[in-house]
């Protein structure tokens, strides 16, 4: 449980970077309009810091 929200970080990141680096797929820009915008942006770094934060709380735990 400990590794949960560094392991949410760590797909949010690689899910962009995988979008990245394939967006000269022509499919890419078809199927993921909204990746190349501005909004799509600022709400990924604002996810990025809440997991920030959320990576500064304690860790969960089972009981």
């Amino acid at each position: 449980m400990e590794l949960v929200e560094s392991m949410r970080t760590m797909r949010l990141m690689n899910y962009a970077a995988w979008l990245a680096r394939r967006w000269e797929d022509p499919a890419f820009p078809k199927n993921f309009p909204w990746f190349n915008t501005e909004r799509y942006w600022a709400e990924h770094i604002q996810e990025l810091r809440e997991q920030l934060f959320l990576l500064d709380e304690p860790a969960l735990r089972l009981v």
